[in-house]
């Protein structure tokens, strides 16, 4: 049995073939570490909502680990200003209310999405009413037509419901069941916001008692006068954040707003 000879001329190919494919391997690899987009999530400082600040934590950053983003969790709203946000593509706002910023923080939230940037707001995220206003406060005008126009009214007691899916096309809700029942505080509106957003589920109220029906009851929203902007109004219990649906619907809320 004979065997070629390998000359140097053959070994040099090797030797630039062998690390030009290092070089390209470390390319991808690279490539796959970088995160995709930047996310900022704000938390809610109020005691209502400790049990799901401290669940919120885990569950979002293993979302940003496995779907390779970027986030950065923090209650300090003073982060909330032009110079830091601009390192972020998305903000998802947890329960924050929008009268627990100040005004110089909505005004940079504001531009943040007048920008195109995303947006994610969760449950209490949607405190929309002058109800809510601090002594010589300014009504953030902006933030409720952002919302739709509704102004939120008192919610029922905490209760299982059902949660029905209209737009299972849509990135937000896709792979989502048709329904899917959770426990929440089931937020009600002075009014329908259909007609100023795309809406992409309805509670279902006919699943829980209410306190005043609203007929035409929405809880997930877009509002396609913007860039990437969603509204979800489930997400008080704690328990969601290990519930494969609403994580599901973060995900997939996240990822959209990132594009």
């Amino acid at each position: 049995m004979g065997f070629a000879k390998i000359t140097s001329s053959h070994m040099n190919a090797a030797l630039k073939h062998l690390v030009l494919s290092c070089f390209v391997m470390g390319l991808v690899v690279s490539a796959a570490a970088k995160p995709a987009f930047r996310v900022l999530a704000m938390l809610s400082g109020h005691p209502d909502h400790n049990k799901m600040m401290t669940a919120a934590k885990p569950f979002l950053e293993a979302l940003a680990a496995k779907n390779n983003f970027a986030i950065d969790i923090t209650a300090d709203t003073s982060l909330l200003n032009d110079a830091n946000l601009a390192q972020y593509q998305v903000i998802v706002q947890v329960q924050l209310a929008p009268f627990d910023m100040t005004r110089d923080q909505q005004d940079a939230m504001e531009r943040f999405i007048r920008q195109g940037k995303g947006w994610v707001g969760l449950h209490a995220a949607g405190l929309t009413g002058k109800d809510f206003l601090k002594p010589g406060a300014r009504y953030w005008q902006w933030f409720e037509d952002l919302m739709g126009g509704v102004i939120y009214s008192p919610h029922p007691a905490f209760q299982k419901g059902t949660v029905v899916v209209e737009d299972r096309k849509h990135p937000v809700t896709r792979n989502l069941p048709e329904r899917f029942e959770v426990p929440d505080e089931w937020y009600e509106f002075n009014k329908s916001p259909r007609s100023n957003v795309h809406v992409l589920a309805t509670a279902d109220e006919s699943t829980y008692k209410q306190n005043k029906p609203m007929g035409d009851h929405p809880i997930i929203w877009t509002n396609e006068h913007y860039h990437r902007v969603v509204y979800i109004a489930i997400g008080h219990d704690a328990s969601l954040c290990s519930d494969a649906n609403y994580g599901m619907l973060v995900r997939n809320a996240i990822l959209w707003a990132g594009e």
